[in-house]
């Protein structure tokens, strides 16, 4: 049986008080819609279609080709929004899983769930539905003696008996494609809001007879629909400790778990530790046996096995399998670390290759630049890559040795067993096996420090007196 998706995104989100569509808003570093379209795509959908309104192209360019679209011009509810997929759905055979855009925090194992009980009781509808300690503003949802959903009811519709329920209606469902849209044909706007709710499609199956049945999550955080800043700022926490669970479980030691911050799409190997204030993003990927932090920021970077990084930032970069980085070291987009580098404190990389065992221990700039294996960059060096206008390439080939404070002016190569001694300038290539000095001849005045401290004490005091 063919299985479809409508997610409901088409909200205005005025609550959230942003610039930023709603369903675009992150939570642990993706927009929710994100997460959702993840959860809909791990459930093998063979279509789904997201339902926009506001800030629709900004949608369509985040989802891009992973979902087809159906525009709601105006917003009428729930049950208006979900006829917008009518020309897109309405005649297919199977399942629909309907959602909201807005629920980033429920499970693929919870939809499977939920589709296996749908399947097997052959029911016309399913409802996700939770248990609330305070179930205040939310629709419950009551059963009959069979279990089967009697009907759902409005928080200010309730009597005293609904009212205390504490089963709610979560707004994530699964139904029979050709009885949805059929039964939603017969959805009025009669009520006091002038809107089509989806939720009498429930009522209107039920009068037909047909079957309609409630999956509990075990749960209640799946239910979950983020409307503003405290939700979206709760929904954080709790994916952000779910993802930390399943780190932990896969063998990840996470020193607190309070203070460590890890995306959604992070992976990271076994035996590795985590240090508080830790922040990692987007795709970055931590081998095994690695030490990252305290105090680590890590974006869509790769480091392998057994690096130790601690105190620096890394974005768009890679690290090779027992490097050490930091303390206070940044590499920037381009940056590639070989294996057994050493890049330490105060050392920015940016578009830099660094060979295997080469190092750049402190106070460093290394930028366009292609380094290689066992070199030695001394304190205070800078590859010189701007003049303003152009960027421009530095190489330096293996077991080159390059001294403290030394600018190599780029675009220049420094050869293979090359020295450079500290403190030089650079504008010319530098020849494998040679030693270059760049540097004026000392001269020593004897006596003459003495004439300029008494100089310098005579101005001092000249402006004393004119005070």
């Amino acid at each position: 049986m063919k299985k479809f998706a409508i997610i409901l995104a088409g909200g205005t989100g005025k609550r959230m008080k942003s610039k930023l569509y709603k369903v675009l808003h992150p939570v642990c570093g993706k927009p929710m819609v994100g997460h959702v379209i993840n959860r809909i795509e791990e459930a093998a959908c063979d279509r789904t279609v997201v339902i926009v309104g506001h800030g629709a192209d900004a949608v369509k360019q985040y989802i891009g080709d992973r979902a087809e679209f159906a525009l709601q011009a105006e917003q009428l509810g729930t049950g208006h929004a979900v006829m917008q997929a009518q020309d897109l759905l309405g005649s297919e055979d199977g399942t629909t899983i309907l959602i909201c855009g807005d629920t980033p925090l429920v499970t693929t194992e919870t939809i499977e769930n939920m589709l296996a009980l749908h399947h097997a009781n052959k029911a016309a509808a399913t409802v996700l539905t939770a248990d609330l300690a305070n179930p205040t503003g939310y629709g419950r949802v009551i059963r009959n003696e069979d279990g089967q959903v009697s009907h759902i009811v409005e928080q200010k519709d309730c009597t005293a008996e609904e009212a205390a329920v504490r089963e709610i209606n979560t707004g994530t469902y699964c139904f029979d494609n050709r009885k949805l849209f059929a039964a939603l044909h017969s959805v009025t706007n009669n009520n006091a809001q002038g809107e089509y709710y989806l939720t009498d499609v429930i009522a209107i199956l039920k009068q037909q007879g047909d079957g309609v049945f409630a999956y509990r999550t075990a749960d209640p955080a799946e239910s979950i629909g983020i409307n503003d800043r405290i939700a979206l700022a709760e929904a954080e926490g709790l994916m952000r400790a779910r993802i930390i669970r399943g780190h932990q479980a896969e063998g990840v030691t996470i020193i607190d778990p309070s203070s460590t911050y890890i995306g959604a799409e992070v992976r990271i190997g076994a035996d590795s530790v985590i240090y508080p204030g830790t922040v990692l993003g987007g795709q970055t990927v931590i081998g095994e046996d690695c030490v990252i932090g305290p105090q680590a920021d890590i974006t869509d970077t790769v480091i392998a096995n057994g690096v130790k990084f601690e105190h620096s930032v890394a974005k768009e970069a890679e690290v090779g399998e027992q490097s050490a980085i930091g303390p206070y070291a940044y590499l920037r987009p381009g940056a590639k670390v070989g294996s057994e580098c050493k890049v330490g404190d105060f050392v920015e990389l940016k578009n830099a290759v660094l060979g295997d065992r080469s190092k750049v221990s402190h106070l460093s700039y290394v930028g366009d630049a292609v380094v290689g294996e066992d070199v030695n960059i001394g304190c205070g060096a800078i590859t010189v890559n701007y003049d303003g206008y152009n960027k421009s390439l530095t190489e330096i080939g293996d077991r080159a040795f390059v001294g403290s404070n030394v600018n190599l002016i780029a675009p220049v190569k420094v050869g293979d067993d090359a020295y450079v001694v500290a403190g030089s300038t650079i504008t010319n290539d530098v020849p494998a096996g040679d030693m270059a000095i760049a540097r004026e001849r000392q001269t020593n005045k004897p006596g003459y420090a003495d004439q300029v401290r008494g100089r310098a004490k005579a101005r001092k005091e000249s402006k004393g007196n004119q005070k």
